[in-house]
């Protein structure tokens, strides 16, 4: 009898259509182009501050190729060990969009890896985040794919399934939809939920005026902030 392993992915999603825990979910409404980009080039920690310092993945989420990340989240989670998901993921993302996976824990077994990356660069992905396991990172960077995680192992997985596509999933601490904002540097990686898109944009905008504005003091001299002395003295430290 010819094993569950390998049926064809289509096969084996048709079968299980509906099905609390393996499904796959229609995409939201995506975000305008022009509103995307203007989140291009935004450093995450300054995305991360105009969320009020949350929603940024917790540091054990690591860039593994030192490529930015900027796109909409296409969220799959996993069962533990398995990458079915992953698979079908990449075949309905569109182009520039991120994969975030949560595996549910695992860092045992990695989801993803370099054969995998040739077809999400074919497909046009931005990239993937994933809490748990790659693997290949080395051939993933040459193929120029920005990818992190909390791992990396040479083990694989299997591809039976169950799992789901377009849910909310937990990612580095963080809830993740499908549709948000995924942001990505060397320093970590802030997700934007989609509701708050504006008011994170405006908030942006306004901390980068208040940096520009600051290094332009420093230039000028006034190197240290009078503020930090007066939040001393409210609390007796100086006089």
């Amino acid at each position: 009898m010819r094993s569950v392993f390998y049926r064809p992915f289509k096969e084996l999603l048709l079968s299980a259509a509906g099905r609390l825990g393996f499904r796959i979910l229609s995409a939201p409404a995506r975000l305008d182009d022009a509103t995307l980009a203007r989140f291009r080039g935004a450093a995450s920690s300054n995305v991360a501050d105009a969320m009020g310092r949350f929603n940024f993945m917790d540091p054990g989420i690591r860039a593994r190729t030192s490529r930015p990340l900027l796109g909409l989240a296409v969220t799959v989670r996993c069962r533990p060990g398995d990458n079915l998901m992953v698979h079908k993921a990449m075949e309905v993302a569109g182009p520039g969009d991120i994969i975030v996976v949560d595996t549910g824990g695992n860092t045992a077994n990695a989801v993803f890896g370099e054969l995998m990356c040739h077809t999400a660069v074919a497909r046009g992905l931005g990239g993937i985040v994933v809490d748990g396991a790659i693997r290949d990172v080395a051939g993933i960077a040459q193929l120029g794919l920005a990818a992190f995680s909390r791992s990396v192992t040479p083990g694989s997985c299997d591809k039976d399934g169950p799992g789901e596509v377009n849910v909310p999933v937990s990612c580095g601490g963080v809830v993740v939809m499908p549709g948000d904002v995924i942001v990505g540097d060397d320093d970590g990686v802030a997700a934007v939920p989609r509701a708050a898109v504006a008011e994170v944009l405006a908030n942006l905008a306004a901390l980068i005026e208040r940096e520009r504005k600051r290094v332009a003091e420093i230039k000028t001299g006034v190197v240290f902030k009078p503020d930090v002395d007066e939040t001393l003295r409210r609390h007796g430290v100086i006089s």
